[in-house]
C-alpha cells in the first residue's frame, strides 16, 4: 500500500470516529409505545367486558373468553412467524400493516353482530400482537444509538404499563355507561391515531436479518430455553386463567356492582404499573427471584379468593396485589431468556413470545372449562395450582448467577 493510500486511510478512519453518532429518533420510539398501548389494550379488554358481551352475543361466559384463546393462539404462531414471511420488506411497512389490523380488529369488534365475527377481528389482533412483539426490541434498537437502548425500550414498555392501568377499568365504565361496543370504538379511534403517527415519525428501516427455521431448532435444543419456556407455559397460563375470569368471580361470588368492580379493576392496573419497577428492580439482581417471588405471592392470592372471594375487601385487595405481582414476569422472563440465549437473543425473544401467548390460549381454555363446569371459582382454582407448579420448577431449575 503506498503512502498516499495509507493516508487516505487513517484520514478516512479519523474522520468516521469523528462523526457524530445517528441521532435518536424518540419521536418514533414513542410511536412504538403508542403501538403496545393499543394492542395491550385491545388484548385486555374481553376480561373487563366478558359478562356483556356473552348476554349480547347469547353465548357464555367461558365461550366468551376464547376470544381472548383466538388472540392468543394465532399471536403464538404470528411471532415466530411475520419475522420469517417479511423478510424481505421494509420494517416501516410492515410496521404500519401491522397497526391497520389492529384498527381493522376493532372496528370488526365493535360491529360484530355474532361470536364468529368477533373471533375473527381476534384473530386479526393475534397476527398484529405477535407480529409487533417480534419485531419491537429490534426497532427500538435501530431508532437509537446502542448506549440508548435500554432506555428506548423502557419507553416503549410504558404502553405495557398505562394499558395495564386502564384498559379493564376504564373498559368496564364504558361497557357500563355506553354498551360493551363503545371500548372498541375508543380503542379504534386511539390505534387510527397510532397509525398516522406511525406514519409520520418513522423513518425507512430496510430489512437487516434473514432469519431461517433453523435458528429457532437450534435454541429449543438448549436445556435453558427449554426450561424457561416450560415455566412460561405454567405461570402465564395460570395468571390468565384467574385474570380472564375475573369479573365473573366478582360479580357472581363477590356480588359487587358494576362500579365496583371498574374501582378494583382500577386497583389491578395500579399494582401492574409500579409493579412492572418492582420486578425490574429484582431482576437486576436475579430474574429467577423475580419470577418465584410473583408466581408464590399469585398463587397465595388465588387460594385466598378460594377461601375467601365472598368478601368484597379480601377480593379487592388480592386484584390489586395480584397487578402488583404480575410485574414481575415480563422483565424476569425476558431477562431469563436472554441470558439463556445471548447470542441469538432475537430468535429467542420471538420463541418466548409464542410461548406467552400458548400459555394465555391455556390459561383461558382451561380457565373456561372449569368456570362453565365447576362456576366463577373455576380462575383463581386453575390459577392456584398451575402458578405453583410454575414456581416450584423456577426454583428448582431457574438460572443462578455464575460463582466467581
Amino acid at each position: 500500500m503506498s503512502a498516499t493510500s495509507c493516508s487516505q486511510s487513517l484520514d478516512a478512519a479519523a474522520s468516521a470516529a469523528c462523526a457524530p453518532a445517528n441521532p435518536a429518533r424518540w419521536p418514533a420510539v414513542v410511536s412504538l409505545a403508542l403501538g403496545v398501548f393499543g394492542l395491550v389494550t385491545a388484548e385486555f379488554l374481553p376480561a373487563s367486558l366478558l359478562t356483556a358481551m356473552a348476554t349480547d352475543l347469547g353465548i357464555s361466559a367461558g365461550a366468551a373468553g376464547q376470544a381472548v384463546t383466538a388472540t392468543a393462539l394465532v399471536g403464538a404462531v404470528a411471532a415466530p412467524s411475520i419475522p420469517l414471511l417479511t423478510r424481505r420488506f421494509d420494517r416501516k411497512a410492515v410496521l404500519l400493516a401491522l397497526t391497520l389490523l389492529l384498527v381493522l380488529s376493532n372496528l370488526m369488534a365493535a360491529t360484530a353482530d355474532s361470536f364468529a365475527v368477533l373471533l375473527a377481528a381476534r384473530v386479526m389482533l393475534g397476527v398484529a400482537l405477535g407480529g409487533f412483539w417480534s419485531m419491537a426490541a429490534a426497532l427500538a434498537m435501530r431508532l437509537v444509538p446502542e448506549t440508548l437502548f435500554a432506555r428506548a425500550m423502557s419507553v416503549v414498555l410504558t404502553g405495557v404499563s398505562v394499558a395495564t392501568v386502564c384498559a379493564a377499568p376504564v373498559g368496564a365504565w364504558m361497557g357500563d355507561l355506553w354498551g360493551w361496543r363503545s371500548a372498541f370504538v375508543a380503542a379504534g379511534v386511539v390505534s387510527v391515531l397510532t397509525l398516522v403517527f406511525q406514519w409520520l415519525t418513522l423513518p425507512a428501516l430496510p430489512p437487516r436479518d434473514n432469519p431461517d427455521l433453523r435458528v429457532l431448532g437450534r435454541l429449543l435444543a438448549r436445556p435453558g430455553v427449554r426450561v424457561a419456556l416450560l415455566a412460561v407455559l405454567l405461570v402465564i397460563s395460570g395468571h390468565f386463567a384467574g385474570f380472564t375470569y375475573i369479573r365473573p368471580l366478582m360479580e357472581d361470588v363477590t356480588h359487587l356492582s358494576v362500579s365496583a368492580i371498574s374501582a378494583v379493576l382500577l386497583g389491578y392496573g395500579i399494582g401492574g404499573f409500579f409493579g412492572n419497577f418492582a420486578g425490574g428492580l429484582i431482576a437486576e439482581r436475579s430474574e429467577r427471584h423475580a419470577i418465584v417471588a410473583g408466581g408464590a405471592v399469585i398463587a397465595v392470592l388465588a387460594a385466598s379468593l378460594l377461601v375467601a372471594g365472598s368478601s368484597a375487601v379480601v377480593t379487592a385487595v388480592a386484584v390489586a396485589l395480584w397487578g402488583f405481582a404480575f410485574g414481575a414476569f415480563p422483565v424476569g422472563f425476558q431477562t431469563w431468556i436472554v441470558r439463556a440465549a445471548p447470542d441469538q437473543a432475537e430468535g429467542a425473544g420471538g420463541l418466548l413470545v409464542a410461548a406467552f401467548q400458548v400459555a394465555i390460549a391455556s390459561g383461558a381454555v382451561g380457565g373456561g372449562l372449569l368456570v362453565d363446569h365447576i362456576g366463577a371459582l373455576g380462575g383463581p382454582a386453575f390459577a392456584a395450582a398451575a402458578l405453583a407448579l410454575g414456581t416450584v420448577l423456577t426454583l428448582r431449575y431457574g438460572p443462578r448467577p455464575a460463582r466467581a
